[in-house]
């Protein structure tokens, strides 16, 4: 390629980032991010991680760097030793410090550093960083100490029988602890955000328990004596706020907690799925078995299988006949059977035989992997219904703190009451704390999209859900997605003295020597049917006299035509009309009617002629899939309309579309490839927001041009990359449990922004009225945040 017109695509970097409390923080990196000319940024809250879109020049160390001058820890994902690079530390983050930044393993990143050489006495231990405690474990000592000191606060603050001489000096030194060394993630986060121009609802509550705490202790120190005696509060028109520091600390401590528990069952369903795969293969070299770990296979090993072992990697059998539990990949209680030649996916489970199997993908090209890659992708993004929360939250905490100066003004101006006037104000800024709002949409989409990897559904990314909403009418493809793909013997019309067994056992006979789908249909509907023994000079390698059919000499197979043989002393043909008519069999008039009448009714007839007469006519369909109807009904019970779009005939069509419930204006037959994007082109002009389900080659354009791709996992790679939806089974049923859930996880979204947006809406105004004393500001702001990711985990118990 000629260099000068040579095109560099953007690369994709994910990051861990460290710190982030709320969807201020998110829309400061991503600003931050954004700043670096052609990047583009996608932060996730829950997940505190980022996808970076970088263009050629922009290394990972001035990604890394430019979080850190944020304010915030970043990581590479997934990296494996340790990069030097100075940063401001985790801005919130409980128990973090300002560690070095991990580096990618591979150093295949721009910027990214060599490794360094193992010194004497390091062993590659060194090499990999120690497990960080999980943002729960870290709060537990912070929580613990506020809870325990809060209680004693105020019960001697609240309760005039449990108070004793200069008791306020005791409650100063009690609350002191809480509202420094347990409230310093908010301190800590606030200063940071400061430092660097930013406010974060870390800011709210750094503010209001400082004020709190050291308002109370001046007052104390203006006049000893004001707790001089028991029952002793407020003197003078002061008053002391020391319980609510650290009540206001404790609460949203515990609320903090219970959130990283909660947004850690929420990514529950992915690590899981990462978890699935096996751990060790028994591969075979050089006639040798040995066990190796999995991650070590190459393309073209053949590895063993034993029963109830997990399958390494993606491969295709070489030998061995077993059923395989895929409900891993596809959701599917039912094991599949697989024989030799059968494509097997890593992760899945051999239930009985024993397996040969030859590695066909490994790593990050595994099916498994790719899932992975996809939910997480599809976590990390942003929903378009997400950036209305950001754009909020990147002017809110300045408002708020605006609206707190402004209360505690009026306050004094109307009332002239300085404790009124602080109370008022530090509940503003309490109540406000936008962590709810910032969790509406990525742990409800986290929660989503874990449950689908469960049910074998991938969501490519967070706009599909807005997609499935919207859509109204669904363009199936006939082949592979409503039906099987296989075809199965319908009818057999058999004429003179022949009956339906024998004419059927001849003509399996001689089809057992091709692998045409007809030939293999036709074999299939004999119970008994074993490979037929060929004569010499005819046969694929390998055929063997079974006992099952009679034994076949002068096998000919002509392409496109039929089949020939001789079968215990009788010549048979099987095969097209014009095939076995240029071979001698003609047949009558009222024989090519009925012919006529099976093709019009949609099969594929096929001609059988024993001894140069016409002995049959096998008809032979294209079977629809047995949960196909129920699924369709499915889809019309979701209010969309199924359209068949179908390259065979408008017999074959209409039938299939009669037996799953498609109405037959709702069906296009003959379609070619290239039809079914102009199909779908049609629909839309027409004003209908279309979702296509395909799952071939030939589907993909379609998918592509459809408003929401759906691909049948059983399909091609091309159509599921095409796709924005992938159910990785074949049934049309879960296509619909595919779009059931898109739509309840926007619902949960769109519940858990109402309620955030209602929180802060009537919080505040009561708040500043006075109306809300800011011990329950900081209890009711915890519950908001708590509320919306418990909200988001009942779609982890989604089912159809």
């Amino acid at each position: 390629m000629d260099p000068r017109t040579s095109v560099e695509l953007p690369r994709i970097v994910e990051l861990d980032i460290e710190g982030m409390t709320c969807a201020s923080c998110v829309n400061r990196v991503e600003r931050k991010l954004g700043k670096i000319d052609g990047v583009h940024a996608s932060v996730n809250l829950p997940l505190e991680s980022a996808r970076v879109e970088v263009p050629a020049g922009v290394t990972d160390e001035q990604l890394l760097n430019t979080v850190a001058a944020a304010g915030y820890t970043a990581r590479l994902k997934g990296a494996g030793f340790r990069m030097e690079v100075a940063t401001h530390g985790s801005a919130g983050g409980a128990g973090a410090s300002a560690e070095g930044v991990d580096a990618t393993e591979s150093g295949e990143h721009a910027g990214a550093p060599e490794r360094r050489p193992l010194g004497p006495g390091e062993d590659e231990r060194r090499e990999t960083p120690s497990p960080r405690r999980s943002p729960a474990e870290a709060l537990v000592p912070r929580l613990v100490v506020a809870a325990a000191l809060s209680i004693p606060v105020v019960l001697i603050s609240m309760v005039p029988a449990a108070q004793f001489i200069q008791w306020g000096w005791w409650v100063a030194a009690l609350t002191l602890p809480v509202a420094t060394w347990s409230a310093w993630p908010f301190h800590r986060a606030a200063a940071i955000n400061a430092r660097h121009g930013g406010s974060t609802m870390d800011t709210l509550v750094s503010i209001g328990v400082a004020a709190a705490y050291l308002y109370s202790l001046v007052e104390l120190l203006i006049d000893p004596r004001m707790t001089e005696h028991p029952g002793m509060h407020m003197q003078n028109g002061a008053a002391l706020y020391f319980e609510t520091a650290a009540v206001v600390t404790t609460f949203l401590l515990l609320g903090r907690w219970l959130e990283a528990r909660a947004k850690s069952r929420a990514g529950d369903a992915l690590r899981a799925l990462l978890d699935r795969g096996a751990k060790r293969a028994v591969v075979v070299r050089d006639g040798v078995e040995q066990e190796i770990p999995a991650d070590q296979l190459v393309p073209g090993d053949l590895f063993v299988v034993r029963p109830g072992e997990k399958i390494a990697t993606d491969g295709v059998v070489r030998s061995g006949a077993s059923a395989v539990d895929a409900s891993l990949i596809t959701g599917e209680s039912v094991p599949v059977d697989v024989a030799s030649g059968s494509p097997v996916t890593g992760a899945t489970v051999n239930t009985s035989g024993r397996l040969l199997v030859e590695a066909t993908r490994v790593g990050s090209e595994t099916t498994l992997a790719a899932m992975a890659r996809l939910v997480s992708e599809a976590q990390t993004g942003k929903a378009p219904i997400a950036r209305l929360a950001d754009r909020i939250s990147g002017v809110f905490v300045p408002v708020v703190l605006v609206i707190a100066v402004v209360t505690f003004a009026l306050w004094l101006a109307v009332s002239g009451s300085l404790p009124s006037s602080f109370t008022a104000a530090v509940a503003v800024l309490v109540i406000a704390c936008p962590c709810a709002l910032g969790l509406a949409t990525p742990v409800g989409l986290l929660a989503g999209s874990g449950r689908g990897s469960q049910l074998g559904i991938l969501i490519r990314g967070p706009q599909v859900l807005e997609d499935t909403r919207a859509v109204d009418t669904i363009v199936l493809d006939k082949t592979g997605t409503v039906t099987t793909g296989r075809l199965a013997l319908d009818s057999v019309d058999t004429f003179g003295s022949w009956d339906r067994d024998a004419v059927l056992r001849l003509a399996a006979a001689v089809e057992a020597g091709s692998e045409h789908p007809l030939a293999r249909a036709v074999v299939a509907a004999v119970p008994s049917a074993a490979p037929a023994a060929v004569a010499p000079g005819a046969a694929p390698a390998g055929m063997h006299d079974a006992g099952g059919l009679p034994a076949v000499s002068g096998f000919r197979s002509a392409a496109g035509g039929g089949v020939e043989g001789t079968v215990e002393g009788h010549t048979v043909l099987v095969g097209r009309t014009d095939w076995v008519s240029g071979n001698g069999a003609i047949p009558d008039g009222a024989q090519a009617a009925r012919s006529s009448d099976r093709e019009a009714g949609g099969a594929t007839a096929v001609w059988v002629a024993v001894d140069g007469e016409i002995a049959a006519i096998l008809g032979l369909r294209d079977t629809v899939k047995p949960g196909s109807a129920e699924g369709i009904a499915r889809l019309k019970a979701l209010g969309l309309r199924p359209v068949l779009v179908t390259g065979d005939n408008a017999a074959v069509a209409a039938r299939v579309a009669a037996e799953v419930g498609i109405a037959p204006a709702d069906v296009q037959a003959g379609v070619r490839p290239e039809g079914k994007v102009e199909a779908v082109k049609r629909l839309q002009a027409a004003g209908a927001r279309v979702a296509m389900a395909g799952d071939g080659v030939n589907d993909a354009p379609a998918l592509a041009q459809a408003d929401l791709g759906i691909a049948m996992g059983s399909g091609t790679d091309v159509a599921r990359e095409a796709a924005e939806l992938t159910v990785m089974g074949d049934d049309l049923g879960q296509v619909a449990t595919a779009i059931e859930l898109s739509r309840r996880t926007l619902a949960i979204i769109k519940q858990n922004l109402f309620w955030a947006f209602f929180y802060n809406i009537i919080g505040i105004p009561v708040a500043a009225l006075g109306l809300l004393n800011p011990m329950l500001a900081g209890a009711a702001m915890a519950a908001s945040s708590v509320l919306v990711v418990t909200n988001s985990l009942r779609l982890t118990r989604f089912h159809r």
